[in-house]
């Protein structure tokens, strides 16, 4: 039988309805309710006219609907648009124009980001539960193919408009092999998602437990203080999050007498830790740290650095800039992206991947994909990296974000490295500047530490100490956040549109 998300749920409710399969504010729901609530919902769109491959868009903060809505869709074989709510009016009119949805679901709160021209609507609040439940609770057992696409989420637009990622039901049964054979799930895990879900690092993780019987523990947001009640609560073993994230917590008044014992694995993503930061949590929360490279292309992890490379002042503490080494069921080379030939080993080149999590391609948009999936199956991720002789990946940046000053290459992430080393430091982003006589120059933008602080200048004589002098910044500016997306990734492009002159530099 080909691989269904559908299943998952199918195959846990038979062994273990009455197990808990989902908390969310205080409530937990088994897996026999959530296999019934997502029959009912696979009832309900198929009663409404929704057929196979129909998009069903849902519009809403963190909540257990999207796990009964995306499993709804599989038994269907509709398909899950799941939308950023952080985007404006403007976008979502966009993104629901592109997707063509028969339905539309939302929060009340999110109701003001939809046009007047919606789709039919069903408001989570009020109309949900009750279109569910008129339903019938018997599986409709839709006849799948694993190749059929089960979820489509819109990347954030970084390099021009957002695009619908295909995701298929066989791209996410790596989740599966990723959750058992990596990360160590197994049914008695209890594993916390606190990322949005119309991310692939909040629904494609999201199902890491599930996948093995375990339970789920949703958080509407990754707020410190309710992050660690639901581990002290639940007995959390796993958990995701960006390094901002794992640095708020560690900063709560009193976590260092907080019983977190519970926990065995922590996985962040979206940037690399910071020695700092990793050898305070490492001490907070005493379990493993395993970083994760993925794209939504992707349709999550591709590359991991392993607890054992986690090892700050050992013999190969240099790996702690690493992403890791590729997945078993992951090809990985790095190529020039100017000549498609691979680079020699430590030279830098673009990132491709090639996989059966390699998304179908982009909604509607065959030019695209082409453009990101060559002929040969590669996926071209436009991220600049170096590999060493272990098979470690070191990420450079973005080739978008590379810096060129004069007739020398900058890396931004290794000039963030080094800045980070400064005990001041909390968070940094590097950006190229227009220079009359270079071109380009390199531009910091710190957030500092609470309570500390540092000048310019002593910034950028540090980083000569350590540094080319082309790599050093020629200016320092100062924030008190970085602006970030949903996923908590730095928005270097709202970095470089600001005009810095009203700001103090050095």
């Amino acid at each position: 039988m080909e691989f269904s998300l559908a299943d998952l749920i199918r195959e846990h409710a038979a062994r273990q309805p009455d197990a808990p399969c989902l908390s969310f504010d205080g409530d937990t729901i088994s897996f026999g309710e959530v296999h019934a609530r997502s029959s009912r919902i696979a009832n309900a769109l198929r009663s409404g006219g929704l057929r196979a491959g129909d998009r069903v868009a849902v519009i809403a903060r963190n909540c257990p609907a999207f796990y009964e809505l995306a499993l709804g869709c599989a038994k269907a074989g509709t398909v899950l648009v799941a939308l950023n709510w952080r985007l404006s009016a403007r976008e979502v009119r966009g993104i629901l124009e592109d997707a063509s949805p028969g339905l539309v679901i939302a929060g009340n709160e999110q109701r003001a980001l939809l046009p007047e021209s919606c789709p039919p609507l069903i408001e989570l609040d009020t109309e949900y539960a009750p279109w569910r439940d008129e339903a019938s609770p018997v599986d409709p057992r839709h006849s799948c193919n694993a190749d059929e696409t089960v979820a489509m989420l819109y990347t954030s637009g970084t390099t021009g408009l957002p695009k619908g990622v295909m995701i298929s039901h066989r791209n996410l049964q790596f989740s599966a092999r990723m959750a058992r054979d990596v990360w160590g799930f197994s049914a008695q895990s209890v594993n916390l998602v606190g990322m949005p879900l119309f991310h692939i690092g909040g629904l494609g993780y999201g199902m890491m437990a599930l996948s093995q019987g375990g339970h789920t523990v949703l958080l509407q947001a990754p707020v410190a203080e309710p992050i660690l009640e639901a581990v002290r609560r639940y007995r959390v073993t796993h958990a995701f999050f960006v390094p901002t994230v794992i640095q708020s917590l560690v900063n709560v008044p009193g976590v260092d007498d907080m019983n977190l014992s519970s926990l065995e694995r922590m996985i962040y993503g979206a940037s690399p830790i910071s020695e700092t930061l990793l050898l305070r949590a490492m001490a907070v929360f005493g379990c493993s740290f395993s970083h994760a490279y993925g794209l939504t292309e992707t349709s999550g992890t591709v590359v991991t650095l392993a607890p054992d490379d986690h090892d700050p002042g050992g013999a190969h503490a240099g790996r702690l800039s690493s992403c890791g080494k590729p997945v078993p069921w992951v090809e990985l080379g790095l190529f020039d992206p100017h000549t498609g030939e691979r680079v020699a080993q430590g030279d830098v080149g673009e990132i491709r991947v090639r996989s059966g999590m390699v998304m179908r391609g982009y909604w509607n948009k065959p030019e695209a994909t082409a453009d990101a999936v060559d002929t040969e199956g590669w996926l071209h991720t436009g991220d600049a990296a170096s590999q060493d002789a272990d098979g470690y990946i070191y990420i450079r940046d973005r080739f978008k974000d590379m810096i060129v000053s004069g007739a020398e290459n900058v890396y931004p992430t290794e000039v963030e490295n080094v800045i980070y080393e400064h005990p001041a430091v909390a968070e940094t982003a590097v950006i190229g500047v227009p220079d009359e006589r270079w071109g380009e120059t390199v531009k910091a933008v710190v957030v500092t530490r609470p309570g500390t602080h540092v000048e310019p200048a002593e910034l950028i004589a540090f980083t000569r100490a350590r540094l080319a002098h082309y790599k050093c910044p020629t200016s320092v500016s100062f924030l008190d956040a970085l602006p970030r997306s949903a996923s908590g990734k730095i928005l270097k492009r709202e970095l470089r549109l600001k005009d810095w002159r009203a700001e103090k530099t050095g």
